[in-house]
Parts: structure tokens; C-alpha cells; sequence
């Protein structure tokens, strides 16, 4: 089976395993008319401590919560708990979180109304991501798909020669049912999906990709395929000369193009339709204007060579990665990615993102810390069963980011923002 039909199949089984006709999924993922935003944030006092404290009250009582972290009331002592997320630790590293929404999203497992916590340094960002999200909620909220999902590990095996190097290929692809009992033994929620081969010379690729439940999944993935190389040394009929557990080709914290055609992490698209009126009131721009600069800064990053074609998925991707306790290096691969947008026929801004490397979990690595849980409950994302949930969160950000970023960029009032947000005074 090739790959476009396999996870095409698999996107199909998805939508059934949660109650769902495709047909039914469809409809329900229809952009709605045009429409109040929840409630809104309070927004006095951005840097005083009764806005402070009259937002965190308002996020309590929509989401039900204590946020006593976040408040600064709760202490964290179980420095035992750390084991596994730092070395030699001295203390925390503060960085000020800030609020956006609500961020209306229809997806398969992302439906409602999401407040999104955002931790920068980095002036005119909330205010930026809060205006382009604000105008998709006003427009009837973001269609949001989860597609795909895979972790990939790629150790590699080196041997005398080119008939020794086919020999063990040919063996290698015999054993993949075996391969996955070992998985299955080394992990309680890895599973591995698939396994492709290079031969390059004298050497060999194996690239495993495996679904991880709700975690990110590197360690997951690398622990089992250790496992599954030791069973390879021992019982393959030629052994290498010598072998890495990475080749340095799943494009492990790196942009890469082999990602961004398929899968690493979390594949989500998702997409709005922006009247124009909003376009003007909200984003202070038109959709052609938009839409002509969409098209201009595309064929400028490929000028670039640049892989993929978008304005800042780094910017809202960081942010949320540090407030939620994600791994915040994976943004290197997880900002790779494709914006569109273009004029409907009614003359409104149509507007699309489609995010294939969003390594990103919702148990394990920094998620149990403290503000980090307050800020993954806060978007109901906490714990298991929610990772694609928080994906599909996650690219209908991009989308509201997007917008606001190619707004202030084709009517002109990027650098007035960033001056009036974005710097200190003196």
C-alpha cells in the first residue's frame, strides 16, 4: 500500500473509533456563520497586578480551576520528582506567560472554546496571536484535522561490502511482525507502524516509525529501538562492521524534508474563512492585500530555500511549548510547515495551515511541573487521551498567528507594533 492511501486509511479508522460516519465528521467540521467571541479576557492593566490577578480569575471560573502556581502561591519543593528532566539543578528559570483567546476550533478531538497560555519574553507576540485568533473566533472558529501521527528513529548498521549490506536488508524486512513483538515488550505504549530501508553503499538505514499514545515519544522510541537493534546484532545472518542507534536521519530536532513530506510527531491542517469586514475591523488590513503578500513572501522563502513556506509558526510554537512543558527544542523541526491564503468568490480571505512535525505530549518530559500542568489543564490538555486534542489546538494558533502576522505586514503596521509592544522604555 503507498503511503498517501495507508494514512488516508488510517484518518478514516481514527474518525470511526470515535463514534463518527466520515460523512457526519464532515458536516460537523463546517465552518459556522459568523459569531460573538466566548467571553472575553479582561485586558486592564496588562503589566499591574489587579489585570494580573482579575485574569486569573476569570480563567478560573471558565475552566473551574485553582491556578495557584501560576498565582506564584504554590512553592515547588519535590525536587525528587525532577529526576529525568534535569541535571545538576539550581533553580527555576522564570519567563511571564500571557493569555489569548478564546479560540473557537472544530476539529475531531479539539471542539469549543480554548483560552491559550503563552510564555515569552518577546514584546508584541500575545498582543499579535490574541488579534489573529480574536478575528477566526469572530468568523465562526478554525476547522482543525488531525491526519497522522509518527516517531521515527533511524539507527544505522555498517558492513564490509554492498552484498552484505542487501543480505541483511533482505533479512531485516522478513522480521517486521517480530520487530513489532519486541516493541510491544519494551514499551507499554509504543507501537512501531512501519519500517523503511536505505542501502547506501556499504551501509544501511533502518528508519522505524512508531506511534507513542500521548507522549512525545523520543525516549519511547529510542529505548525500543534499542531493543530491536540488539535483537538485529544477534540474530541476523551478517553482522556489521559497527552500528549507531541514529543516523542522524529521522530529523530528530532539525527541519528536514523528509518530515515535512509525511509525518514526525503530529500531522494537523487546519483552515478559516475570514469575511472581509472582519478582515478590515479586526486585522486592519483587506483580504487582497493579504493575499497578495501571502503570495509575494512565498516565492521569497523558497528564494531562501527555506523548507516550507510560512510567516512565524516558530514564534506562537516556542511560546506555547515553554508554558505547557514541552520539549522546546523540537521547535527546530515542529515550525516547519505551509500557510495559504487566497480571495474566495464572496471576496473574503480564505486562510490555511498544515503543521507534519508537531512532536508534542501531553503526559511525561515537563508536563507534570507545576505552571506547566496549571497551563496544559487550562486548555483541558492535561494527561492522557488529550495529545491530539492539544495538536489540533495548536495549528489553529498557527492559523490565527498567521493572519495577524500577514495583516500587519501587508497594510504596514508591523514596525508601529513592535514599537509600541516590543520595546523597552527608557
Amino acid at each position: 500500500m503507498n503511503f498517501s492511501l495507508r494514512r488516508i486509511k488510517k484518518i478514516v479508522e481514527l474518525i470511526e473509533q470515535e463514534g463518527e460516519s466520515v460523512d457526519k465528521l464532515a458536516s460537523n467540521l463546517q465552518q459556522s456563520s459568523c459569531s460573538e467571541m466566548g467571553s472575553s479576557i479582561p485586558m486592564k492593566e496588562s503589566y499591574g497586578v489587579e489585570g494580573q490577578q482579575a485574569r486569573l480569575d476569570f480563567i478560573e471560573s471558565q475552566r473551574a480551576l485553582s491556578l495557584d502556581a501560576l498565582r506564584g502561591q504554590k512553592v515547588f519543593t519535590e525536587l525528587d520528582s525532577l529526576k529525568g528532566n534535569i541535571e545538576h539543578y539550581i533553580g527555576m528559570t522564570q519567563v511571564p506567560t500571557g493569555i489569548i483567546g478564546p479560540l473557537k476550533v472544530k476539529g475531531i478531538y479539539a471542539s469549543g472554546d480554548y483560552y491559550l497560555p503563552l510564555a515569552t519574553t518577546e514584546g508584541a507576540l500575545v498582543a499579535s496571536y490574541h488579534r489573529g485568533v480574536k478575528a477566526c473566533s469572530i468568523s465562526g472558529g478554525v476547522t482543525s484535522v488531525f491526519m497522522a501521527e509518527g516517531v521515527q528513529r533511524s539507527p544505522l548498521f555498517k558492513f564490509k561490502n554492498i552484498p552484505q549490506a542487501g543480505k541483511f536488508a533482505i533479512w531485516v524486512a522478513e522480521q517486521l511482525e517480530q520487530l513489532k513483538k519486541i516493541t510491544s515488550e519494551s514499551s507499554r505504549y509504543a507501537q512501531l507502524q512501519n519500517m523503511d530501508t536505505k542501502i547506501q553503499g556499504n551501509e544501511v538505514i533502518l528508519t522505524f516509525e512508531y506511534s507513542t499514545g500521548d507522549a512525545a515519544g523520543q525516549n519511547m522510541v529510542t529505548i525500543c529501538t534499542q531493543a530491536i537493534c540488539e535483537f538485529l546484532l544477534l540474530a541476523a545472518p551478517v553482522k556489521p562492521v559497527h552500528w549507531y542507534i541514529e543516523s542522524n536521519y529521522s530529523g530528530d530536532k532539525k527541519a528536514n524534508a523528509v518530515a515535512f513530506s509525511r509525518v514526525r510527531g503530529k500531522k494537523v491542517t487546519a483552515e478559516v474563512v475570514v469575511p472581509e469586514a472582519i478582515v478590515n475591523q479586526i486585522l486592519r488590513s483587506t483580504p487582497q492585500k493579504m493575499a497578495n503578500y501571502w503570495q509575494s513572501s512565498t516565492v521569497a522563502v523558497l528564494q531562501s530555500s527555506s523548507i516550507g513556506a510560512q510567516g512565524h509558526f516558530a514564534n506562537g510554537l516556542a511560546a506555547l511549548f515553554l508554558a505547557c512543558g514541552q520539549d522546546v527544542a523540537c521547535v527546530s523541526e515542529a515550525a516547519v510547515g505551509i500557510t495559504r491564503m487566497e480571495v474566495n468568490q464572496a471576496g473574503d480571505l480564505y486562510a490555511s495551515v498544515t503543521v507534519p512535525n508537531l512532536i508534542i505530549g501531553t503526559v511525561g518530559g515537563g508536563t507534570f511541573l507545576p505552571t506547566q500542568a496549571e497551563c496544559l489543564k487550562i486548555m483541558d490538555c492535561y494527561g492522557s487521551g488529550n495529545s491530539r486534542k492539544f495538536a489540533e489546538i495548536c495549528a489553529a494558533m498557527l492559523l490565527g498567528g498567521e493572519l495577524s502576522i500577514a495583516a500587519a505586514l501587508s497594510s504596514g503596521h508591523f514596525t508601529h507594533a513592535h514599537q509600541q509592544f516590543g520595546r523597552k522604555k527608557s
